[in-house]
């Protein structure tokens, strides 16, 4: 690490154990009232985006990154793929 990378380190190792809500956003949708009303188990709402395409990590509603969706065993996860920076 440089010296400004540890400094920072440093300052926020007080808050290291603040718990931040950590959101994976597959996608979002728009729909009417009417929509809404009409569905029902078994149907499928359509997504704007595609399969196998990078899904957004947020942690306390900013994003945070991206990731893809995995399967462990019979359980989901998501592998990270990208981190944003702040310039």
């Amino acid at each position: 690490m440089d010296g400004v990378t540890v400094k920072v380190a440093e300052a926020i190792a007080p808050l290291a154990d603040v718990r931040v809500d950590l959101e994976v956003r597959l996608d979002e949708r728009i729909m009417s009232l009417r929509e809404i009303l009409q569905l029902d188990c078994g149907h499928v709402i359509r997504l704007n985006r595609s399969a196998g395409e990078n899904i957004d990590i947020l942690a306390g509603g900013a994003l945070l990154g991206s990731g893809e969706v995995v399967v462990i065993e019979d359980m989901i996860g998501v592998r990270i793929t990208d981190f944003r920076e702040e310039h």
